[in-house]
């Protein structure tokens, strides 16, 4: 499900494929402009397609298998813990 419309896959495929497939091309927005982002690099690098899954912030959809029950939605930002760094 991404953010309550289900989103089919298959066996194997990544979150980010499985929903740019179903045509979902913005995964988060930037916190200061507010720009929409999406995947860019594919391969776990450039964090452009963190989402919140199952609860828990910062998932790069690109390194993520898509599974039966999942629950995603978009997240604003970069989630950060106390000393800054990535939550």
């Amino acid at each position: 499900m991404f953010e309550g419309r289900a989103i089919p896959f298959r066996p194997g495929q990544s979150l980010a494929g499985a929903l740019m497939a179903a045509g979902v091309v913005h995964f988060r927005r930037t916190p200061v402009s507010g720009s929409e982002r999406g995947p860019w690099c594919l391969m776990g690098i450039c964090y452009e397609c963190l989402l919140r899954v199952d609860g828990s912030d910062n998932q790069r959809a690109c390194m993520t298998a898509a599974r039966p029950g999942m629950k995603t939605e978009r997240q604003d930002g970069a989630r950060l813990d106390a000393a800054g760094e990535q939550a």
